[in-house]
């Protein structure tokens, strides 16, 4: 079942923002590796798809969120959601070198857990800006009027090869090797978080989501259901039953966060 809720950021020149989430283990997994959380008094949204053997990857996601939540997420209440794009930033890569020094340690600890990583994407949503961080190949993107794009480049191997040429996207829609990432928390002592500072306006919708999501529904898929007139919870049902139509062959989550209309838009892009 769907998770929501909805934050109203104080003052006359704000953005509302309402959030839904909903993670699924998928068809063909017997477990979910996925994790993902929000808070909407913070503005603040986390999804992570872990990988390892044993329960490996549900370690690593699960320990993402929480680290994240806790450490980040204290410094977003304390700063405000008006804190410079600077400082944030600054702020979540501190969260994220702490919990992947957290990942790489407990795999070092115990043997069953040697090897286990997470990717990883994170919004934190402020009355007219949002940022994004992204490691591996979980996803945002973001739906506005009538156009869907995809904020994040996916860090993996098929887009490594996308970009020098060496294969078409179609092709690397049917590679074996689509689920292996160049980048991933928890396996290396240093990670950069990939992140990007974009503009608001009153009606965008973002979608955080696993691969699982990615791939196996179709862009204009995510567009139509995405740009239907319903609630937040009914789009992320709908989207993951979908991807269990089309396969459900991975762990399957989603998060929606909308911008509410109560504001004019910012000028930037």
């Amino acid at each position: 079942m769907p998770i929501s809720g909805v934050a109203y950021s104080p003052g006359a020149a704000s953005l509302p923002w309402d959030f839904a989430a909903l993670t699924d283990s998928g068809r063909v997994r017997a477990n979910n590796e996925d994790a993902i959380a929000f808070d909407p008094a913070l503005g603040l949204a986390i999804l992570a798809d872990g990988m390892g053997g044993y329960n490996g990857g549900e370690v690593a996601s699960g320990m993402a969120i929480a680290l994240l939540q806790a450490s980040f997420g204290r410094w977003l209440a304390h700063a405000g959601p008006r804190a410079h794009g600077r400082a944030v930033r600054r702020a979540l890569q501190a969260g994220v070198d702490e919990a992947n020094d957290a990942i790489l340690e407990a795999g070092v600890a115990n043997m069953q857990l040697q090897g286990m990583g997470t990717t990883l994407v994170v919004a934190a949503f402020g009355p007219h800006r949002v940022i994004v961080g992204h490691i591996g190949d979980s996803r945002c993107y973001r739906l506005r009027a009538d156009k869907l794009e995809q904020l994040t480049r996916d860090h993996s191997l098929l887009q490594e090869q996308i970009d020098a040429g060496a294969i078409t996207v179609e092709q690397a829609a049917q590679s074996p090797h689509r689920n292996l990432v160049t980048r991933a928390l928890g396996i290396e002592r240093h990670v950069d978080l990939e992140m990007h500072e974009h503009s608001v306006r009153p009606g965008d919708l973002y979608l955080l989501c696993s691969d699982g999501l990615s791939e196996m529904v179709l862009e204009r898929q995510l567009f139509t259901v995405l740009l239907q007139d319903i609630g937040l919870s009914e789009k992320a049902t709908l989207l993951v039953a979908i991807a269990n139509e089309n396969g459900g062959r991975d762990n399957i989550s989603v998060v929606l966060a909308r911008a509410g209309n109560n504001s004019a838009p910012d000028a930037t892009a």
